[in-house]
């Protein structure tokens, strides 16, 4: 590492892309921010009544809320603990990401069945192994059946409530963030049943959500939108059109959700992009090359995004290529969560460096592929090796930090 000469006993000069400060003699690296995707496994004590709320069946208001409040209370904490700085509620009050909002605005009804991916469409017997071991998906998959309004802002209101509690008890000296579906993630998850358009489906959705929006960033949390809508829905809702016109499609996503973002704070907005949290072979994955421009022009200012999947791994290659912005931070997912290995530091640091040449230290946050939890009752890592997994991200990063 490059000596900084200081003429006092603490400056702050630029060094190779990190910040380092001289403190007594002592050349002091900055800390590299670590985070994760947002949501973590949900234990059983949860699953059972959260798809009982989403089913609209009955459950005990009361002990819902202090089941939930208890769950973020100890995932905050346990967080903190491995070493996470930029932390999340787990999204444990959810029955999942991508679905969660019909309970909040009306205009959805029914139930789509999901079409199976394309690439699991040619492996039955793996799509069977693989039900068997994550679990089914239980959640209802409304469709849009009718003008979206915006119909009960109190969930948004209890999932702040709840985050800054346990931001209050146990998550002095980090930062906080709360996920919330973006206007193109909802298309792809509650098909459009009723308006002309696409983009008249998007228009209605970016004026319904951003009153949930607002009530993350007054509560001065940063916010995280949700958009596998810009990749993993290529092989997915949007299996049967072509490059071309999903490249359309993820235009007008990111144009609405520009919209519903308009007059944010872009330092205080994340975006994830992934290709679906599932081991399958996602050799019909749309290469990262094709919509890197489409993801750079939305206004969040962090990317996350996945970079330890093996199909899209060396794609750091890709951003290396690629003119980022100055205001945009880089979250590379270091980890993955399709699996139990607990990856080692060194390689989570080797990964790291892939792109602290691009940015900087100062605009690379190390965090995970996807969520641990996507779904109540779904998924296959267990909840104690997250916390591991969690650990060894902040050792990787501070070996990269250090380097």
């Amino acid at each position: 590492m490059l000596a900084v000469k200081a003429r006092s006993s603490a400056r702050v000069s630029k060094c190779a892309g990190s910040l380092i400060s001289r403190k007594n003699g002592v050349n002091l690296v900055s800390k590299i921010d670590t985070t994760h995707v947002g949501s973590l496994p949900r234990g059983p004590e949860l699953v059972e009544p959260l798809l009982a709320r989403d089913h609209g069946e009955e459950y005990d208001v009361e002990e819902f809320d202090r089941l939930v409040q208890a769950a973020i209370d100890d995932a905050v904490a346990k967080q903190v603990e491995a070493g996470v700085t930029i932390v999340s509620d787990g999204e444990l009050g959810k029955v999942g990401y991508s679905t969660y909002m019909t309970e909040r605005l009306e205009g959805f009804g029914g139930h789509i069945d999901r079409k199976p991916a394309r690439d699991l469409a040619a492996h039955p017997d793996l799509v069977k192994k693989l039900s068997a071991i994550m679990g089914s998906q239980e959640f209802t998959r409304a469709a849009c059946i009718g003008p979206v309004k915006l119909k009960n802002l109190e969930p948004a209101h209890e999932d702040v409530r709840r985050f800054k509690h346990a931001m209050e008890k146990n998550g002095k000296g980090v930062k906080g963030f709360l996920n919330a579906a973006s206007p193109g993630l909802i298309t792809a998850f509650q098909p459009n049943q009723y308006y002309p358009s696409h983009e008249a489906y998007l228009a209605d959705l970016a004026t319904a959500m951003r009153p949930e929006y607002e009530a993350i960033i007054e509560a001065g949390f940063d916010l995280q939108f949700d958009c596998p809508d810009l990749a993993m829905s290529r092989h997915t809702g949007y299996q049967d059109a072509s490059d071309e016109e999903f490249l359309k499609i993820a235009e007008a996503n990111v144009e609405a959700l520009n919209a519903a973002t308009e007059g944010f704070p872009a330092d205080r907005l994340r975006m994830h992009v992934c290709w679906g949290n599932y081991e399958g072979p996602h050799d019909c994955d749309i290469s990262l090359e094709k919509i890197i421009d489409i993801i750079l022009k939305a206004r969040p200012a962090t990317i996350l995004f996945e970079a330890a999947n093996p199909r899209h791994e060396h794609e750091w290659a890709v951003w290396k290529e690629t003119k980022i912005p100055d205001e945009k931070k880089l979250a590379p997912g270091l980890i993955d969560t399709c699996s139990n290995y607990v990856e080692h530091p060194q390689l989570i640091a080797q990964r790291l460096e892939h792109f602290i040449p691009i940015v900087g230290k100062d605009r690379v946050i190390a965090s995970t592929d996807c969520g641990f939890g996507t779904f109540a009752g779904y998924g296959k890592i267990d909840p104690d090796v997250t916390w591991k997994k969690l650990r060894a991200l902040r050792e990787g990063a501070d070996i990269a930090a250090a380097a």
